[in-house]
């Protein structure tokens, strides 16, 4: 099978074929390293790259399978993961010349369980400095290109991820979400990206086990294969106290379902931030798809005051809190906006911080309330389209000004502040060709509803089979 054939080929039928004896491991991981080093150069999304670890892998994979060794959900799929997450014995930087040779003696336990279904690690993909900021840039590796405009941002803080699976060069990536690092970086890429409920994915190692906001999660070309690799990283552990008793087998479960009465709001802003009109058009453009699948769309969004008060001060809190000793130890280092967060963060006192924690109670009981007569919200992925790559982050939109270097974000931290599972999937373009995601948000821990809702709108635009101009230009 031609190499291109096989790094656009679903993550599914990839296991389905290697299983099928229709294709080797090796053959997968040959297709995907070729492709890598044809089109990385021009992008920059893995930073570190195993091709010779990788291909040995897939040929012991092959063996194992030879031999009638029980084959995982995800057999043979080549994986590199986000460069904030622990590899044993893999270069781990966080994007931060602090770190630039760090080598990790253990697995994050999400690489664990990804490995345990039978992926194959591959490399690292880019961040931006310790996952700061939705646009993937750092002094350890530069920037991330946007594949569909290489003056863009690909957006972040999973950037090289998304730009890795836009191009091919993996058919599954992991990602972490604190305030839109899925979402953002899915919309800017034409990809989807999963930002599922605290505890949905235990994460292990963490600075704080009961910290809601930070979250990781899948992303992938297709609804389809988010699901599966989903069904990989989710399930229990019982060290982490947030994690959900469901097994992740339930993703496992049939996308198809008859949305026929359901009911959805829809919401531009959410009442509360600018959003580009070119965005707006794109998302607006789509609204019929959902009528189409049978459902009852309605104007309207929760309640979400204080949404930006309480994600700002948790932000803060947990930017020193994690940073704090290399905040004193390192500051030189470190960039501004990052040093900007923690030190916001030394100033917080007690009842300010407690004060933003009875908001988030009673913003919850309003959303609650909201979502028992919706089963959906939808809204825009992103505020702005991509943006200028030597840009560090958005300024102003619409000629308001934003007052932070995250303010640009709200579409996505608002939603992180709901706690509700959040789905980013291609919607359309810009009339310059630069992708535009819709954000579906479900309710409390409604992960496979949200994937159904994603996969039939999916279903119906086709638009994430389209390929950036970048793979035709290498």
């Amino acid at each position: 099978m031609p190499h291109n054939d096989i790094c656009y080929m679903d993550a599914a039928e990839i296991v389905a074929g290697i299983v099928a004896g229709k294709m080797s491991a090796k053959e997968v991981m040959e297709a995907h390293i070729a492709q890598i080093e044809r089109i990385n150069p021009k992008v920059n999304a893995i930073v570190t790259f195993l091709p010779d670890e990788a291909m040995k892998a897939a040929e012991e994979a092959d063996r194992a399978r030879a031999r009638g060794a029980k084959s995982g959900p995800l057999f043979g799929i080549p994986i590199a993961h986000k460069d904030l997450v622990d590899t044993k014995g893999i270069r781990t930087t966080k994007g931060s010349p602090i770190f630039k040779d760090n080598i990790p003696d253990k697995d994050a336990l999400i690489v664990e369980r990804l490995k345990a279904a039978g992926a194959i690690t591959i490399g690292k993909t880019n961040t931006p400095e310790f996952g700061a900021g939705s646009q993937t840039y750092n002094e350890v590796f530069g920037r991330t290109l946007n594949p569909y405009d290489l003056s863009k941002t690909c957006g972040g803080s999973s950037g090289g991820a998304a730009v890795a699976l836009a191009c091919g060069m993996m058919p599954l990536a992991d990602g972490s979400d604190h305030g839109g690092s899925l979402r953002n970086p899915a919309g800017f890429c034409n990809v989807v990206g999963f930002r599922t409920s605290p505890g949905r994915v235990p994460t292990l190692p963490a600075s704080t086990l009961l910290y809601p906001f930070l979250v990781q999660g899948p992303m992938a070309r297709s609804v389809g294969d988010v699901a599966l690799m989903l069904s990989a990283i989710a399930g229990p552990d019982q060290r982490v106290p947030l994690s959900i008793d469901e097994p992740g087998s339930v993703f496992l479960r049939s996308l198809e379902r008859d949305f026929r009465g359901t009911r959805i709001a829809w919401s531009r802003d959410l009442g509360a931030f600018p959003v580009d009109p070119r965005v707006t058009s794109v998302i607006e453009a789509h609204k019929g798809v959902f009528k189409d699948l049978g459902c009852r769309v309605v104007d309207g969004e929760p309640d979400l005051t204080d949404a930006d008060e309480i994600f700002k001060v948790w932000r803060a809190w947990h930017v020193e809190m994690s940073m704090g000793t290399l905040l004193d130890t390192h500051r030189d280092q470190i960039k501004d906006t990052v040093i900007w967060n923690a030190e916001m963060g030394r100033k917080l006192t007690g009842p300010e911080i407690g004060r933003a924690e009875i908001k988030r109670s009673r913003l919850y009981e309003r959303l609650m309330a909201f979502m028992e007569e919706h089963e959906f919200l939808v809204l825009p992925a992103t505020q702005v389209p991509p943006f200028d790559v030597t840009q560090q982050y958005v300024t102003e939109i619409n000629g308001i000004k934003m007052e932070s270097y995250i303010d640009w974000m709200k579409s996505c931290y608002y939603i992180s502040v709901t706690c509700l599972p959040a789905i980013s999937v291609p919607c359309g373009f810009t009339p310059d060709g630069l992708p535009v995601g819709v954000q579906i948000v479900g309710r409390p821990r409604d992960e496979l509803g949200v994937l159904q809702l994603a996969r039939a709108f999916e279903k119906e635009t086709q638009t994430g089979k389209r390929r950036p101009p970048v793979i035709e230009s290498a």
